[in-house]
């Protein structure tokens, strides 16, 4: 009888030993799983922040532009300005059109004109003639060269191919647009 205790008790020892291997490894495994969607979890929050972040800056970009663009349709005496304003107008249209339906699919809502651009469009509707075109042209120039960074940035950091189906539509139009008022700007002065 001592023989037979003696055998068992490394059998014991041997399964005990087995079976907590097993428990343990399998925990480390379903924490490795934890771990990954936690992390895909949080890839998504951020890509989606950044996503949000865009449509808005981006429609308060375009509803100012758009705006300043019509009172330089109705106070500018310059052809070329009022031209130059059209185009962007049209364009800013276009593009906030499919913006504001993209951020519509994601439940994203793109407000009017933010404060600090009522007071930027009050500030240039508040000047005539020279300083109108020269603060209209310098408004345009960095606006739009603000808009050109957001598509750059937003290209890079997401992977929406809905998104970087819009930046290689319009990057190369915003870069003409630019182009295209500095030129005027240059030319008054």
């Amino acid at each position: 009888m001592k023989t037979i205790r003696i055998s068992k008790a490394p059998i014991f020892k041997v399964l005990f030993l087995l079976i907590f291997t097993i428990c343990f490894s399998s925990c480390g495994k379903k924490n490795q799983q934890t771990n990954s969607f936690k992390k895909e979890a949080f890839n998504k929050s951020n890509n989606e922040e950044l996503e949000n972040s865009f449509f808005i800056e981006m429609g308060n970009v375009m509803n100012s532009m758009i705006s300043k663009s019509q009172v330089a349709q109705q106070k500018s005496s310059d052809s070329k300005i009022v031209e130059v304003s059209k185009k962007i107008a049209d364009h800013q249209i276009q593009l906030l059109q499919q913006v504001t339906e993209m951020a519509n699919k994601k439940l994203i809502i793109i407000t009017d004109i933010n404060a600090a651009h009522k007071e930027e469009l009050t500030e240039l509707s508040n000047t005539s003639g020279s300083s109108f075109n020269d603060a209209y042209l310098s408004s345009m120039t960095a606006a739009l060269d603000q808009q050109i960074k957001l598509l750059e940035q937003i290209s890079k950091r997401t992977n929406d191919q809905l998104i970087l189906k819009l930046v290689l539509q319009y990057l190369p139009e915003q870069y003409q647009l630019l182009r295209e008022t500095e030129q005027i700007k240059n030319e008054f002065y």
